[in-house]
């Protein structure tokens, strides 16, 4: 990015280049912690990501401070020298999962999940994934909930800038929106633990509808607030959930595969959401309408939520039955 001369090269170091980059630190942390972690997973899960959103929340002031003082272009150098140290750093000490270093889920030497209390899960392969329920029902379930999860990100400030709302004072929403996120990840994680993992998703959704409906309804800056608290805190959690539930449905041998693909498949729409939405304000001079499909949109994986079940737990029901 610091040698960037043409319009054309961002969308390449960030379209192509960044998103590879993006892929391969996300999916792996979080099926690696997957993989470690059965009875607090959500818990687990949640603390990982929210990493994400506290080093947004951090270093955005750094970089500011060094493009004010040293320029964009350094400011590229010094962050892209940074994460190839610190990642290469870091990166040797993720182990694939507790067995290649004689240990059990949750870094015990001999407890199993079952004694544990936790249901025993088999792993599924990707074909046999493939061809349960299971899959493509979160695959939709996902697909609907990360259509609009962008909208926020990308339209807020020009909302609150259409409302009169000066641009710093604009700014600080988005990141209420992340700290919220934070919160979101570890509070309905742990409470993930405790509940079960699809009815602390549940909560996520109805929560992510709300946060739509209220940007749907505000005209000031505290009911921007508001808004954006509930959905950074729905978005949060339900993004550190996603990878736990797909450990919990398909068992820990080949999460990072499942998570991968589930991922690629389902994130790749959201970039329709924020299109879209923009779409609908040129052509009616509103976010309005765009919120309310985001609202719809997940009331429609709330439906598909409660079609959500194991595989394995169908085959057990299935057992019985015959």
């Amino acid at each position: 990015m610091s040698f960037t001369r043409s319009l054309w090269q961002p969308y390449v170091f960030y379209g192509v280049i960044a998103a590879l980059g993006m892929s391969t630190a996300f999916v792996p942390c979080g099926a690696t912690v997957a993989r470690w972690f059965v009875r607090r997973r959500g818990l687990a899960a949640g603390i990982a990501s929210a990493g994400g959103n506290l080093g947004a929340f951090a270093l955005a002031p750094f970089a500011q401070l060094l493009v004010s003082n040293l320029g964009w272009r350094w400011a590229y150098v010094i962050f892209g020298t940074a994460i190839l140290v610190v990642l290469n750093v870091l990166a040797p000490l993720l182990k694939r999962d507790p067995e290649t270093m004689g240990l059990a889920p949750d870094g015990e030497a001999s407890r199993s999940s079952v004694s544990a209390g936790v249901p025993a899960t088999r792993d599924y392969t990707v074909p046999q994934a493939l061809r349960s329920r299971a899959f493509w029902v979160l695959l939709a379930l996902f697909t609907a909930t990360w259509i609009p999860v962008f909208n926020p990100l990308v339209h807020l400030v020009p909302l609150a800038r259409g409302l009169g709302i000066e641009a710093m004072l604009a700014a600080t929403l988005v990141s209420a929106l992340g700290m919220a996120a934070i919160a979101g990840r570890v509070g309905l994680g742990t409470l993930s633990d405790r509940v079960g993992r699809r009815p602390a998703l549940a909560l996520g959704l109805v929560l992510h509808v709300a946060a739509f409906l209220g940007f749907a309804a505000a005209g000031s800056l505290p009911g921007l607030y508001v808004a954006a608290i509930l959905f950074g805190f729905s978005y949060g959690a339900i993004g550190a959930l996603f990878p736990a539930v797909v450990a919990d449905f398909f068992g820990r041998g080949h999460a990072g595969v499942l998570v991968g693909l589930l991922f690629a498949m389902s994130g790749s729409m959201s970039a329709w959401g924020p299109l879209g939405a923009g779409f609908i304000y040129d052509r009616t001079g509103s976010y309005g309408p765009a919120w309310v499909a985001s609202a719809a949109l997940n009331v429609a994986a709330l439906g598909l939520l409660h079609w959500a079940r194991p595989p394995w737990r169908l085959e057990h029901l299935s057992l019985e039955e015959a």
